[in-house]
């Protein structure tokens, strides 16, 4: 039996040397190992051995299944690594191909507008000014003519945080507040960009949008220049044939005040569905600035005067662009935003 069992020894590590593969590895295993494998069945037939001779066998025994072991752990991690350098090799990179493209980018329809509009204006003169978006009862209606129970706060149904403050519904703060801190001294020329909220959300309105307001404050400052700058606004953003229309208008923080319109910029002023026919498209509201609110804020309306104006950046967007639906803006759709 120590011969056979020697001679089996010499069998497993043959049939090992030409093992080619992980299956053909587990084969062997199996054959020589397994439950019913061919040292499994020597050892069987133990019983027949005299006391004397099973301690001899069956450590002859324990030495062939170790040298077994030993080799099959070896070929396995022989036949793995030669597994994974096929593969590498399978697997290898090109360096010359040209590599993937990584999508780029780009700036938002908003962004763009909202650009164009203080390149304008910083063109003429003016600063930007920012200011809080969670704002006081005070600077967001008080100072702005706008004391409490008014019934123009109607037209900016708004999100209070507390009976004292809200989220603002507009940037005219931010003049008060800028005016508040250069008082006396002259000329103020500003723009506001920034968020502002309103209880809206349709079609054309939405609960949060972006706006831009203007304040010029200096002495002699007149009506014609309020109607100069905002001619020369709208000529920039839509063209050097567009034309500009005030209508009469109420604004508590302006007096007077107006309603601009340009003409249509899908028809000339034509007439067209989109202008309902009139040839005009309102974009913004103007007016020279109320006496009330120069005075709150420091300045002497029987000296100064000045004008402001504010348009909302979507409304400007869409009229540019085309574009129909407000939410279109705000839904993140790539198919859309890569027209831009």
């Amino acid at each position: 039996m120590r011969a056979k069992l020697k001679e089996l020894g010499e069998e497993a590590r043959r049939a090992l040397s030409q093992a080619e593969s992980l299956e053909d590895l587990n084969g062997i295993r199996v054959r020589f190992l397994g439950k019913k494998g061919e040292l499994t069945q020597i050892l069987r037939g133990m019983g027949s051995l005299s006391a004397e001779e099973r301690p001899l066998i069956g450590q002859v025994a324990n030495e062939v299944r170790a040298a077994i072991e030993e080799e099959l752990a070896l070929k396995n991690t022989v036949l793995k690594e030669q597994v994974k350098q096929q593969k590498l090799k399978g697997e290898g990179i090109d360096v010359t191909l040209p590599g993937t493209p990584v999508p780029r980018g780009g700036k938002h329809p908003l962004t763009l507008v909202l650009e164009e509009i203080q390149n304008i204006f910083l063109g003429l003169g003016y600063s930007i000014a920012d200011g809080p978006e969670v704002e006081t009862d005070y600077y967001n209606f008080e100072a702005l003519n706008l004391p409490k129970d008014h019934p123009a706060r109607d037209m900016q149904d708004s999100f209070f945080i507390s009976s004292e403050i809200v989220l603002r519904t507009q940037t005219s703060p931010v003049q008060v507040r800028t005016m508040e801190k250069t008082a006396p001294e002259l000329p103020v020329k500003i723009i506001v960009p920034g968020k502002v909220y309103r209880r809206d959300d349709d079609a054309t309105h939405s609960p949060m949008f972006n706006q831009v307001e203007g304040l010029a404050v200096d002495r002699r400052i007149t009506f014609s220049d309020l109607k100069g700058t905002l001619g020369l606004f709208t000529r920039e953003m839509f063209g050097p044939n567009t034309r500009t229309r005030f209508r009469p208008s109420y604004f508590p923080f302006t007096e007077p005040s107006a309603e601009v319109d340009i003409s249509c910029v899908m028809c000339g002023g034509k007439g067209c569905r989109v202008c309902s026919h009139t040839g005009w498209l309102e974009i913004l509201g103007s007016g020279m600035v109320h006496p009330r609110v120069l005075e709150v804020s420091g300045y002497n309306s029987e000296e100064v005067t000045g004008f402001a104006f504010g348009m909302g950046v979507e409304r400007i967007a869409m009229l540019k662009y085309g574009i129909d639906d407000m939410r279109l803006l705000f839904e993140n759709d790539l198919r859309f935003l890569q027209q831009f």
